[in-house]
C-alpha cells in the first residue's frame, strides 16, 4: 500500500501541518511574488584599463551609477585604495568595492572542484555577502574586495577543451546526462552582482548555444540573493542549474548579513523551476543549532511548497568547518560573532597535503547525516541528494 508523505515520515520529522500542494509551473509562477529584489549597492565601481570598453565595464558603469555609485576608471591595472587604519575599515572598503578586471592567466586554467562539478568557471572572485562563516575567508589572498572579468570572451573560449575531462559529472553513470559540469560560484555569488555585470546570463546562453551544437555541458551556480528576473527570459535550454543556498532561519538571520530573505530565495527558487530551469537546494553550512531537527524540517517544508510539480532539484548537504587560516581572518572581520569556531570541540580533518579542517565529530557527523537522508526523502521525495559532507 502506497503511504502518504506524513505516513512515510519518520516519528522525528513528523509534520506538524498538513502538507502544502504542488501547483503546476504556470500556475505557480502567477502565485510567486516578485517582491522588491535586494540588489548589492556598491560604494565604488573601479574599471581597470586593460578591461575598459568591454560589455561588463560598461554595464557596471552604468548600473553602478544609476544605485549612486562613484565610477572609477583607473589609468593601470592595479586596484589601489582598499587598505584602511585598521583591519576593520579595510573590510568596510573592500566589501562595498568592485573592481572590473580582466581574468588573469590562471582563470583560463581550469580546475576540478569535486564534489560539485567537473571544473571551475571563474567569472568573478570574491562576494558582496557579510556572511559570518565566509568559505572565502583565507582563501582569497588580499582585502576581500569583488574582482568581475571582464575578458568572458576569452574564458567561454577555453570550454570546449574541457568537455568530456571531468570525473565528477563527465561519463558517469549516475550524472552523465549533466555532460561536462562547470562551477560558476566557487569564488563569488554570480547573482549577487549580475546585475552590475550580466556576466551569468552571458554564461547561461553561451553554455546553452554549445548545447545546441552537439556539446554535451551543463553550468551550475550557488546563490544567496533573489534578484532572478533577468533570468528567466533567457534561452537555457535546461543546461543551467540554479542552486540556492540556504539554512535554517535562524541560521540565515545571525550569520548571513547582506543576503536576500530565506523566503525570498526559496520563491526565487520556484521562480527558476517554473521557467524549465533544474534548480538546487544547497543547505550549508550545516549547524546543529538548539532544536535544529525541526528548523531544518521547516526550512525543507517550506522548500516544498514553492516548487512545481515535476522540478528537477538536487539537494547538497554540507556541514559547518573551518580552518586555523579561515578562523583567524572571520575573528578579524567579525570580532563580535556568535559562530562556534572553538578547535576544542570540534574533530580535526587532514587533507592529502597536511592541511587541518576543523568538523563535527564524527557521532555527531553521523547523527545528523542519517537525520538528513531521512528527512529529505520525506519532504522532497523526487530530488536527488548528491553528497553530504
Amino acid at each position: 500500500m502506497t503511504r502518504s508523505p506524513a505516513e512515510a515520515a519518520p516519528p522525528h520529522i513528523a509534520p506538524t501541518h498538513a502538507p502544502a500542494p504542488r501547483r503546476a509551473p504556470d500556475e505557480l509562477a502567477a502565485h510567486l511574488p516578485e517582491g522588491k529584489t535586494r540588489l548589492w549597492r556598491p560604494k565604488r565601481i573601479v574599471i581597470a584599463k586593460a578591461a575598459a570598453g568591454t560589455a561588463v565595464a560598461a554595464q557596471a558603469a552604468r548600473v553602478g551609477a544609476e544605485l549612486g555609485a562613484e565610477v572609477v576608471h583607473l589609468s593601470g591595472n592595479t586596484v589601489r585604495g582598499l587598505k584602511g587604519e585598521s583591519e576593520a575599515e579595510t573590510y568596510r572598503r573592500a566589501k562595498s568595492t568592485l573592481a572590473i578586471v580582466q581574468a588573469p592567466p590562471s582563470a583560463l586554467k581550469l580546475q576540478p572542484i569535486p564534489p560539485s562539478a567537473d571544473f571551475r568557471l571563474d567569472l568573478a572572485v570574491g562576494c558582496p555577502a557579510h556572511c559570518q562563516y565566509c568559505y572565502l575567508a583565507g582563501s582569497l589572498s588580499g582585502p576581500p574586495v569583488t574582482r568581475a572579468y571582464a575578458n568572458l570572451g576569452e574564458i567561454f573560449a577555453v570550454l570546449p577543451d574541457y568537455l568530456g575531462q571531468g570525473r565528477i559529472t563527465s561519463g558517469t553513470q549516475a550524472r552523465g546526462h549533466e555532460g561536462t559540469t562547470f562551477e560558476a560560484s566557487c569564488y563569488t555569488d554570480p547573482l549577487g552582482i549580475e546585475h552590475l555585470t550580466g556576466s551569468l546570463s552571458a554564461a547561461i546562453e553561451h553554455v546553452a548555444g554549445m548545447h545546441q551544437e552537439g556539446a554535451e555541458i551543463g553550468l551550475r551556480f550557488t546563490t544567496k540573493y533573489d534578484a532572478v528576473a533577468p533570468l528567466l527570459t533567457l534561452q537555457h535550454g535546461g543546461r543551467t542549474r540554479a542552486r540556492f543556498s540556504v539554512n535554517a532561519e535562524i541560521v540565515t538571520r545571525l550569520f548571513e548579513g547582506g543576503t536576500a530573505p530565506l523566503g525570498a530565495r526559496l520563491a526565487a527558487m520556484g521562480r527558476m523551476a517554473a521557467a524549465g530551469y533544474p534548480v538546487g537546494l544547497t543547505v550549508a553550512p550545516i549547524m546543529p543549532v538548539e532544536g535544529w531537527q525541526d528548523a531544518y524540517d521547516a526550512l525543507l517544508s517550506r522548500t516544498a511548497a514553492v516548487l512545481p510539480e515535476g522540478a528537477d532539484l538536487t539537494v547538497e548537504l554540507i556541514t559547518h568547518r573551518f580552518t586555523p587560516g579561515s578562523r583567524e581572518v572571520l575573528m578579524g572581520w567579525y570580532p563580535a560573532t556568535k559562530l562556534e569556531m572553538d578547535p576544542g570541540v570540534r574533530a580535526q580533518k587532514r587533507n592529502k597535503f597536511g592541511g587541518v579542517k576543523y568538523v563535527y565529530p564524527k557521532a555527531l557527523m553521523d547523527e545528523m547525516k542519517g537525520w538528513f537522508g531521512e528527512a529529505v526523502r520525506a519532504r522532497l521525495p523526487r530530488a536527488s541528494v548528491l553528497y553530504w559532507t
